[in-house]
């Protein structure tokens, strides 16, 4: 896997705690939660949209704000990216309808 990701994991917990005039991960940090995971919600909206209108080059730079901001939410729950790489290796393999039947029921 390339390295990129795990740069931008390691640049978000640095800036999380930086001025929030200077950074805007600090920024949308001091917004909370709720925020982060909005913007998320936001860049997802825009991802397909971009993607339904088959328009590459959108949903590339779409894609690329959907990770960032993943990534602002990940930090600001304490998960890292190799919890999220450990849970994808353990469904590695499994099929994505068996996976989901052996989640508890809402």
């Amino acid at each position: 896997m390339r390295a990129t990701l795990f740069d931008l994991e390691r640049t978000i917990r640095q800036r999380r705690q930086a001025d929030p005039s200077q950074s805007y991960v600090a920024r949308l940090t001091a917004k909370g939660r709720g925020k982060i995971a909005q913007k998320v919600g936001e860049e997802a909206v825009e991802t397909v949209i971009a993607a339904m209108a088959s328009d590459r080059d959108g949903a590339i730079g779409e894609s690329a704000d959907l990770l960032f901001h993943l990534m602002v939410l990940l930090a600001d729950l304490d998960i890292t990216l190799d919890d999220v790489l450990d849970e994808l290796d353990r469904r590695e393999g499994v099929s994505g309808i068996a996976e989901k039947a052996s989640r508890p029921a809402d």
